[in-house]
């Protein structure tokens, strides 16, 4: 064999050698990755399983949260109902004479001004003087305890609203 055959046989020789260590390598990193691709999807899909539990019970606990929200504004329209039913009851037996509203007068003898006491009227205070309140007087003070209730049943509304929201 002459000179340049030879080394055309070692570079020959040597390609081929060096293109089995390339495959070797390239079979390697093949696997390596291919098991890298792996991890990478188990842990998306655990990130997107634990991101879906989450999202289920913030839901839940929503849910939870506006349920006991209607049932509570369903108690609080109730109260304002038999308080609106009462107060109407009430007005009725106003306008009717079957009731009337009276004040106990106080006794000042100094004064000399004494209101006389509607006859017959019967009261708790057992031997005071009372003064029976003309009936659109009484009116107005049952229109104004009237919305004096409204306010306090919203206001127990508003704070159960309040306290059904925070933590």
């Amino acid at each position: 064999m002459t000179p340049g055959q030879i080394l055309i046989a070692i570079l020959l020789a040597m390609a081929i050698s060096s293109a089995g260590t390339w495959q070797v390598q390239d079979w390697r990193l093949g696997k390596l990755l291919a098991e890298q691709g792996a991890q990478f999807e188990a842990d998306l899909t655990s990130i997107g399983n634990a991101a879906a539990a989450g999202a289920r019970a913030e839901q839940d606990k929503r849910l939870a949260t506006e349920q006991k929200l209607a049932a509570q504004d369903q108690q609080h329209t109730r109260e304002l109902s038999d308080a609106q039913r009462s107060q109407a009851l009430l007005r009725d037996r106003l306008a009717t004479a079957d009731v009337r509203l009276s004040v106990l007068l106080a006794e000042d003898p100094a004064s000399g001004f004494n209101v006389p006491s509607a006859p017959g009227a019967v009261g708790v205070v057992h031997a005071a003087r009372r003064a029976q309140l003309d009936p659109a007087h009484a009116q107005r003070i049952i229109a104004i305890t009237d919305d004096g209730d409204n306010a306090m049943i919203a206001l127990r509304a508003c704070q159960a609203y309040v306290r059904a929201l925070s933590p």
